[in-house]
């Protein structure tokens, strides 16, 4: 069974959602990060603030160190990454890790931009834009079987 990364935003409730969709037609998801709920970073900073400690030093300490190689060890056996938006820049930098390791990558975005969208040439360093999970399974059936 081929996995997926699905990389989004702690604070996305369609995450799961998404997640079910690529179960039921045979990918095996990692989406367990989800698992640490919406206030998980918010958390983390007010915990290592109350220590004392800058964003800096914070990124150093152990909790830090775990999330990450927690998530960059499901990120290393992935045969896939999807970005699904909205995210923020740990999803963007999670894309841009699976892109270096030069695995098939794919965002989602919820609809199509509207006129007023800021457009980014920049997705183009991922293999394909999709708009819906008809069209992501596709490209992921293309891309990894």
């Amino acid at each position: 069974m081929k996995i997926v990364y699905l990389i989004g935003s702690l604070r996305n409730p369609r995450v799961p959602e998404i997640a079910r969709q690529l179960r039921e037609v045979g990918f095996d998801v990692f989406d367990d990060w989800y698992a640490a709920g919406p206030e998980a970073d918010d958390w983390w900073q007010r915990y290592e603030k109350a220590r004392g400690k800058t964003y800096a030093e914070a990124l150093e300490g152990y909790p830090a160190w775990h999330v990450f190689h927690y998530d960059k060890e499901h990120l290393d056996r992935a045969d896939a990454a999807v970005l699904m938006m909205p995210a923020g820049k740990s999803g963007h930098l999670e894309l841009g890790y699976a892109i270096g390791q030069n695995k098939p990558t794919f965002i989602l975005l919820p609809e199509e931009p509207g006129p007023d969208s800021r457009w980014d040439v920049m997705y183009r360093f991922s293999n394909k834009v999709v708009y819906d999970v008809t069209a992501l399974v596709e490209a992921l059936k293309s891309a990894i079987g």
